[in-house]
């Protein structure tokens, strides 16, 4: 089933539980939305909410799943700011602890199990705490976005058109075995995110949804396992630093600070080629430390002319780090980020 099918199962399945988890009558109209004649608004659909003759609306957007609240901040980064406060993130299932975050957070949603939030005077609907029927349950997770996918997603993202060069290639630059190439893009093709166009080529599709889930994905599935250890270090010690990119990249609120000058950093993020972490350590002056400030990690990509920013990670990794952070100075610099690097890089050709 391609995206756009299962997307449509989930909005469909949603509103049905909606209706059925309510003890009064609501009615509900969908309007996809059309790009075209709607510029200004990347949300899925209009729905309109009639409640005792009372009519308003909000904007949909679909998200197979929300593991945590960071994709739902994402997905509102997405829109203006006029349209924020009416956004219903439409999602195959919610779990009760995710339901109290994102009522916290005042971020509306529904799912198939007939959990929901809504918040829209003098509507107000709050269920949690329903199961899932076995039945739609979801898929177990693809490669695509484990480890090895994540790599890969990452070069593409950050190397436009690298879909359509050699499997080699894609493996030098992704920094994984060549024969893990072929198992990710035959997945990726399934999920409906690489379109095969034949003698036309490959085309990445959907670049912004598929953008969220890897930023989601990251921190969980990958980023865990590129930890060399966290150290501290004197007081900002990284100001005014400049690295050698041949050895390492800034990365998290140091990074953002350069690429923004609107964060002042409290702690450093290092990525770093593992030959050279000794002679950091030492140069630095840093000490191992479980609660430092300075956290070093793995490069785990093959820099090319189109990931060096200077002496920091590229945009859609500082981003990622910024969000997993979960500190909202950081999420507001994120924003800035997707606003002013990111949104170009993804936007459908």
């Amino acid at each position: 089933m391609k995206l756009k099918e299962r997307e449509n199962e989930v909005l469909q399945r949603a509103l049905e539980a909606l209706k059925e988890n309510i003890a009064f009558t609501i009615e509900i109209e969908t309007e996809e939305i059309q790009q075209p004649y709607h510029p200004n608004t990347r949300a899925d659909y209009l729905l309109r909410f009639t409640f005792q003759h009372i009519e308003f609306h909000c904007y949909a957007e679909i998200k197979e799943n929300i593991p945590n609240i960071n994709l739902a901040k994402i997905v509102l980064h997405r829109l203006n700011e006029a349209q924020v406060g009416k956004v219903l993130i439409i999602t195959r299932y919610v779990t009760t602890q995710l339901a109290d975050r994102l009522k916290k957070e005042n971020i509306q949603f529904i799912d198939t199990a007939g959990n929901a939030y809504i918040n829209q005077p003098p509507l107000y609907i709050f269920v949690k705490g329903n199961r899932l029927p076995e039945a739609f349950r979801a898929a177990p997770m693809k490669r695509a976005f484990k480890p090895t996918g994540l790599r890969i997603i990452f070069a593409f993202l950050c190397n436009p058109g690298l879909e359509n060069k050699p499997y080699r290639e894609i493996a030098a630059i992704a920094n994984v075995a060549l024969g893990t190439v072929g198992w990710i893009m035959r997945d990726l093709k399934e999920m409906g995110y690489l379109l095969d166009m034949g003698k036309r080529g490959k085309k990445l599709v959907e670049k912004e949804k598929f953008f969220a889930l890897w930023v989601t994905a990251y921190p969980e599935q990958l980023r865990p396992k590129l930890i060399l250890g966290r150290f501290n270090g004197t007081p900002y010690w990284w100001e005014n630093k400049i690295l050698d990119v041949d050895k390492a990249q800034w990365g998290g609120e140091v990074a953002a600070a350069k690429l923004t000058q609107y964060l002042k950093p409290q702690d450093a993020v290092l990525y770093i080629e593992p030959a050279h972490l000794t002679q950091t350590i030492i140069d630095n002056r840093l000490r191992k430390d479980p609660a430092g400030n300075t956290e070093i990690l793995e490069r785990f990509w093959k820099p090319t002319k189109e990931q060096l920013h200077e002496d920091t990670v590229h945009p859609l990794l500082i981003y990622a780090d910024l969000l997993a952070t979960g500190n909202q100075r950081n999420i507001e610099t994120a924003k800035m980020i997707y606003e002013q690097h990111i949104i170009r890089l993804i936007r459908e050709d």
